[in-house]
Formats: C-alpha cells, sequence, structure tokens
C-alpha cells in the first residue's frame, strides 16, 4: 500500500510517525505531504522571515523524509493562515493522486490549531474527489478512496480512539527522525522546557498502558465516503 501522512505543519507526522513506520516494514511505501510552509513555528526567533522559516522547516521535514526512504511534497500554504480554497483543494487533490494513496494519516476535526481542523476538512472532500475525474489534475485518479484515519490531537480534546498500533519496536527510530525538526527542538525547549522526546514518549507510553505494551498510537476513522474498510488496513 502507499501510506500518507498528510498534516498542516512539518512536525505533525509525530502522532502517527510509529504506525507508518510499522506499515513500512510490512512493505507499504511511505510519502509525507504538509500543506502549510511552517514559517510561524520559530517562537525562539519571532523575528525571522517568513523565507527563511519556510526554507529550515522545508529542509527538516525533507531530511526526515530522506531518512526514511519517504517521498516528501509541501504545498506551502502560509502557516496559521490556511483556508479552504480552489486552489489548495486541487493542489491537495494532486498530493492523493500523484502518491497513489491507499490509505492516508490527517489531524482530527476538533484540534487546538485550526490549520489542523482545516487540513481533516480538506482530507475529508479531497479524498472523495481523489478517485472521481470530474477534477482533472496532472495525475490520473486514483483507482478507489484511500482509507482514511485521524491522529490524536495535542490537548484537551476527547479522542474517540477506535484502533490501537503497538509501536514500542519503532519508538526510538520514531524519535530519531523527529529530532530532524531541530528547530522544533528548540521551540519545544524553550517554551515547554521539555522537546519531541517527552512529548510524543508522554503520550504513547499512555496509550500503551492501555492496551498492554510499551507505546501505542491511537486512531479514529475517518467517516468519509469510501473512507471506512471492510478488511483490516492498519498493522
Amino acid at each position: 500500500m502507499n501510506v500518507v501522512s498528510i498534516m498542516a505543519h512539518q512536525d505533525d507526522e509525530m502522532r502517527c510517525l510509529g504506525t507508518v513506520l510499522k506499515c513500512q516494514a510490512r512493505g507499504d511505501s511511505l510519502h509525507f505531504v504538509t500543506l502549510t510552509d511552517g514559517s510561524k513555528g520559530f517562537v525562539q526567533r519571532p523575528d525571522i522571515s517568513r523565507e527563511e522559516a519556510a526554507r529550515i522547516r522545508n529542509e527538516e521535514m525533507a531530511a526526515l523524509a530522506e531518512a526514511a526512504d519517504a517521498t516528501y511534497a509541501n504545498l506551502g500554504e502560509l502557516d496559521e493562515f490556511l483556508y479552504d480554497t480552489p486552489g489548495v483543494r486541487m493542489k491537495l487533490i494532486e498530493a492523493m493522486r500523484k502518491t497513489r494513496a491507499d490509505l492516508v494519516f490527517t489531524h482530527y476535526h476538533d484540534d487546538y490549531n485550526l490549520d489542523h481542523s482545516t487540513t481533516s476538512s480538506l482530507v475529508r472532500h479531497c479524498a472523495m474527489h481523489a478517485c472521481l475525474p470530474v477534477l482533472p489534475t496532472a495525475s490520473p485518479p486514483l483507482r478507489q478512496h484511500p482509507a482514511i484515519f485521524m491522529v490524536e490531537p495535542h490537548g484537551p480534546f476527547q479522542f474517540p480512539a477506535t484502533h490501537y498500533v503497538d509501536v514500542s519496536e519503532f519508538q526510538n527510530r520514531k524519535v530519531e527522525l523527529l529530532l530532524h525538526h531541530r528547530s522544533q527542538e528548540e521551540a519545544l525547549q524553550r517554551a515547554l522546557g521539555g522537546g519531541l522526546r517527552e512529548l510524543c514518549e508522554r503520550i504513547s507510553a499512555y496509550r500503551g498502558e492501555q492496551v498492554g505494551c510499551a507505546h501505542a498510537e491511537c486512531f479514529a476513522p475517518m467517516p468519509a465516503r469510501g473512507a471506512v474498510k471492510s478488511y483490516r488496513v492498519l498493522p
């Protein structure tokens, strides 16, 4: 299968990275798509230009993708100002078609960041059109609707997790890859006093405890047209 992480920002793949690595271990191909340029993620350098910030975030995500033997596409929308527009829809439909998406991970619709919520809404709509011929793009339509799973949001949100994946074997590799986001490691240390390892391992250990393993990631299927399958999709 072609497994695609479609997120608003570079580093948002944190909540599914262990699972996509487990997918890769069973023979799947990995693809990362981000909708924004990530340029507003520099609390430690508030005066940095958009161009420089976007360049850094893009290079960090590209390095992670290369290390993970995955492809990466950035749609380049302005961070913190993501809107559902015809242009964004067409770019996302093309990204889904180009990756030949079979399994998609994206944001939960209820989230602290509206870029995340907008991405979730865009994925729901664009996944439907990605396999229909009415909106032409450079790549041909998908053969069928991809399966879509939403990741657990950060913060005080009730998340209706129904699917858990044991990622214990991949946890160290997951953290190793996430540390390619050097700018975000610095930002988190500055703002929260803890970095990417602490942020991802705290919740994965909690979810693992719920299902009897060291580390787990949890998901909810997106109730969209064709997105819920009658067969097993997750590893």
